[in-house]
């Protein structure tokens, strides 16, 4: 038995009591775990939000994670490419750079790079991170942990968490980081998967606005209409009234000849022989040589004129002076105008320039023509395109009423006789829509969607060359001729002839196709060709839109799911807090079950303490004053209990039980007891200093007894404690009550327990009440001096 060591009361008011120190790594309170869990269910909840700013919930977990983790501040780097570039920082510690080359010469690379947390105790003695320890020196940051955010099995960027003292991070708060990663990749994931629907949606959104605004405009054009025979008709006539000449007339370029467009003094014979000779360019001609040189040509007399040589056109046109310029857009011949006389009587530069002003405005009517038929055509295709963009906004995830509208637009617009809309199904095709199919046709597909087209078929060259295939004559070819049956049955039943297939394509991949017939052959043209690929292409946004936001709504289920089971385990801590030690609450919420509540025996080590003098107190005090003094007595000794481990088991008045040694196994309970009761003595020292300034002699006595009990809930439903039952609490009580002030008594088993640890005095036998025999009974005098 160690020798007692004796301290005087005299040294022991001579030497202060130091104010207790909380160990940093004290399991944390309720208001830490709320605070934690209150910060996750509200990233949670804004990540769930689809309208929610990905840089506020970064920013916002950031300043979480550095106050949570007691870090001087933190920062999330995301991947690019071979860099790390800036995503968010909080705190007061400088972020100098804005992107890092990944490497393994500091956290963020390594972390990536080795797809695990790294955390280093002292960046500035770190000799294997290099860039790290240059960086540390600079920006003045020492202890660090850095958590990689893994999107699957592939690093998204990382979340670090910094330090301006030596003091590494707790297992704890790196499992806080980690969740904090986490959390940041659903919310890029979820941000990503938002965007890209944010962007389809805006897409398609603008391009609405945008052809519905101009489907307006044409639409008021399309009202006006214009008669361009009419209008150079009107201009011929003018001509020849204004120039005083007999006979006007306008040739119109098609492709590589002119013809006759309008006349005015022509005879009908001669107008009809006109109308049946095509005029190519060369200098025989008056309008062959206008188009020829670009320029007006003035010829005074063409029987005087060696290079004109249609004298069939002047003896039936009985005409001899001839006056021709060109009508030119963008620098390209498009037709030329005429005056003529039957007698040489040239043309005053006045009448030459008056032809030059028909000639431009026979331009802008033929130009406006052409607008006019080409707005009227493109304002088809855009009120068409509108109309499908207008039913993929209106019916999100929804296909049949997309493909319905995109195939009788393409029919009507391509004046074709039907067409059919098939997607991919690993090497076959499933008919997924069809529009104004012939019957027996239409019975076919619907009998057996599933179809196989041989290679030869237009789809099956649109599927191997990923490119349009227009056939113009389906019974001219090899799989009809050696009577494939698809091609046979597709012929007969359906009866056509030209057949269009456009592919379906996204990233390059094939997942579909439209294929147009015609029961005639009349092969469709570039125009057509291009529209109907284009209602391919919206065919595919429309397919990837509703896949998109088919995985944005599971995606939201499961984070909704996941805020609700936050929020149940939330409510689920509190109530447990409500009447169980934080130590049971904690076990019972990572472990997932409340098994820890059952009764079972155990070996523990038990303290009970109270206050000397408090009951002579509380009666003649004022009620303020005793609840005053009991609230610093039980915030003192509180701090203690979580700081050394112990289980606080009931307050009764001015009475504590600790346990020790359940939930949480210690290796040493007795030990751990015996040293909080220390701690608990000077706290408690010089608590009751100030009382004793204020008139209250109240002093403070502990009793420790170590022994097997039975542990587990008691009481009734609405309100339970966590209780230890047996001979060893009552031990723990009465020697307590046995305790002079300033004591801690402490049984036998207690004392092997901490011999080398403490000094003790004996105090003898002692017959407790309850208790059969007497025990050998300790006062701890104080910890043993080391050496």
């Amino acid at each position: 038995m160690p020798r007692p060591r004796k301290t005087s009361q005299k040294r022991r008011r001579r030497s202060p009591a130091r104010p207790p120190r909380i160990a940093a790594g004290r399991p944390r309170d309720l208001e830490e775990v709320l605070e934690q869990q209150a910060a996750t269910v509200e990233v949670l909840k804004a990540i769930s939000n689809p309208t929610f700013d990905l840089q506020r919930v970064l920013d916002s977990m950031t300043a979480s994670a550095a106050r949570l983790c007691k870090a001087s501040d933190a920062t999330i780097l995301m991947l690019d490419g071979n860099s790390m570039v800036f995503g968010s920082h909080f705190g007061h510690i400088p972020v100098d750079f804005a992107s890092w080359k990944v490497s393994r010469n500091w956290t963020g690379g390594r972390a990536v790079l080795d797809r695990k947390t790294v955390h280093v105790r002292d960046m500035r003695r770190a000799k294997d991170f290099p860039e790290g320890n240059v960086a540390s020196s600079r920006m003045g940051y020492r202890s660090i942990l850095t958590v990689p955010m893994m999107h699957g099995d592939d690093p998204i960027g990382a979340l670090t968490l910094r330090r301006t003292v030596v003091r590494p991070f707790t297992a704890k708060q790196v499992s806080l980081a980690e969740s904090f990663a986490t959390q940041a990749v659903i919310a890029i994931e979820n941000a990503r998967l938002v965007n890209e629907l944010r962007r389809r949606t805006d897409d398609l959104t603008e391009a609405l606005e945008q052809q519905t605004a101009t489907a307006d405009v044409l639409k008021v054009i399309s009202r006006s209409i214009f008669d361009l025979h009419s209008v150079l008709d009107a201009l011929v006539q003018s001509a020849a009234r204004l120039c005083a000449a007999n006979y006007a007339f306008i040739f119109r370029r098609e492709g590589d000849v002119f013809r006759l467009a309008a006349s005015h003094g022509f005879a009908a014979n001669y107008r009809e022989w006109m109308q049946s000779q095509p005029i190519t360019k060369g200098r025989q001609t008056l309008v062959g040589r206008t188009a020829l040189e670009g320029h007006t040509v003035h010829i005074p007399d063409v029987l005087a004129d060696p290079e004109y040589t249609w004298s069939e056109s002047v003896r039936r046109g009985d005409f001899r002076t001839m006056l021709g310029v060109p009508l030119i857009r963008d620098g390209i011949v498009i037709g030329v105008i005429a005056a003529c006389r039957p007698i040489v009587a040239p043309f005053t530069d006045k009448q030459i320039e008056l032809v030059s002003t028909f000639a431009d405005q026979a331009v802008i009517a033929m130009e406006n023509t052409r607008l006019v038929n080409e707005l009227r055509e493109s304002l088809e295709r855009q009120t068409a395109t509108s109309e499908v963009l207008g039913v993929i906004s209106r019916s999100p995830g929804n296909l049949e009423p997309v493909f319905s509208a995109i195939l009788e637009n393409a029919t009507r617009l391509c004046t074709a006789k039907f067409d059919t809309l098939y997607l991919r199904e690993g090497d076959a095709f499933r008919t997924a829509a069809m529009h104004n199919a012939p019957p027996a046709f239409a019975e076919m597909r619907k009998r057996d969607p599933l179809v196989r087209p041989p290679a030869s078929s237009s789809i099956g060259q649109a599927a191997e060359t990923k490119q349009s295939v227009q056939i113009a004559d389906i019974r001219t070819e090899t799989g009809y001729v050696e009577r494939d049956p698809f091609a046979v049955a597709a012929a007969e039943l359906g009866g056509y002839r030209t057949v269009l297939t456009v592919p379906m394509l996204k990233d390059d991949e094939l997942i579909g196709g439209i294929v147009i017939y015609r029961q005639e052959v009349d092969p469709f043209s570039d125009k057509q060709i291009k529209l109907v690929e284009n209602f391919a292409a919206q065919a595919v946004i429309a397919i990837e839109n509703s896949r998109l936001l088919n995985e944005l709504r599971s995606l939201n289920e499961q984070l909704e799911k996941r805020v609700s089971d936050q929020v149940a385990e939330i409510e689920r801590m509190g109530r447990l807090r409500r009447f169980l030690p934080p130590q049971v609450a904690d076990l019972i919420v990572s472990s997932g079950g409340e098994q820890q509540l059952e009764s079972h025996r155990r070996e523990i080590t038990a303290l009970f303490c109270d206050l000397r003098g408090f009951t002579a107190f509380s009666e003649s005090a004022d009620p303020e004053d005793v609840m005053k003094l009991l609230r610093e007595y039980h915030a003192a000794i509180g701090r203690i209990i979580f700081k050394h481990g112990g289980t606080l088991e009931r307050f009764v008045g001015d009475g504590v039980m600790v346990i020790f040694n359940d939930p949480l196994p210690l290796p040493n309970p007795s030990l751990h007891a015996v040293q909080m009761a220390l701690e608990m003595r000077a706290a408690i020292g010089a608590l009751a200093e100030n009382w004793r300034r204020l008139g209250h002699e109240i002093g403070f006595g502990i009793g420790i007894a170590h022994g097997y009990a039975t542990l587990g809930t008691i009481g009734f439903e609405g309100r339970f404690d966590y209780a230890a039952v047996g001979t060893v609490s009552n031990v723990a009580s009465r020697l307590c009550s046995e305790a002079k002030p300033g004591q801690i008594l402490i049984s036998s088993r207690v004392l092997t327990a901490v011999a080398d640890a403490v000094t003790v005095e004996p105090t003898g036998e002692l017959t407790l009440k309850g208790i059969r025999r007497p025990i050998e009974v300790y006062n701890v005098v104080g910890a043993a001096r080391s050496g």
